[in-house]
């Protein structure tokens, strides 16, 4: 599956448009982790746990966005973006959404 974030892909044509094609999820973190990312908050610097948090859900958002392409015959994705959002307090969605192409 080619995956890209521009409208066309360096020497490929594409011969179909299949659909939007979606992937998401909401993640947060346990308490623990979360009063250690509170205290880092109060002292500056990166919270990783939350970094991890995020980059795990990208990871999820983006493969379920294939799956769905690919159950739709798509061999591709173009114009893929991500959106984050704020469900509540300590969880974010993430969503990964692109349309979904055949190549040649």
């Amino acid at each position: 599956m080619i995956i890209v974030n521009t409208e066309t892909i360096p020497h490929k044509e594409i011969v179909e448009v299949c659909g939007l094609v979606r992937g998401n999820t909401i993640h947060s973190k346990n308490i623990g982790k979360d009063i250690v990312a509170g205290f880092r908050n109060l002292v500056g610097g990166e919270i990783k746990e939350y970094t991890e948090m995020m980059s795990e859900a990208r990871d999820i958002a983006l493969d379920r966005m294939v799956e769905e392409a690919e159950k739709l015959g798509a061999n591709a994705v173009v114009n893929v973006r991500f959106m984050t959002a704020s469900v509540m307090q300590s969880a974010a969605e993430l969503m990964a959404y692109g349309t979904a192409v055949k190549v040649k």
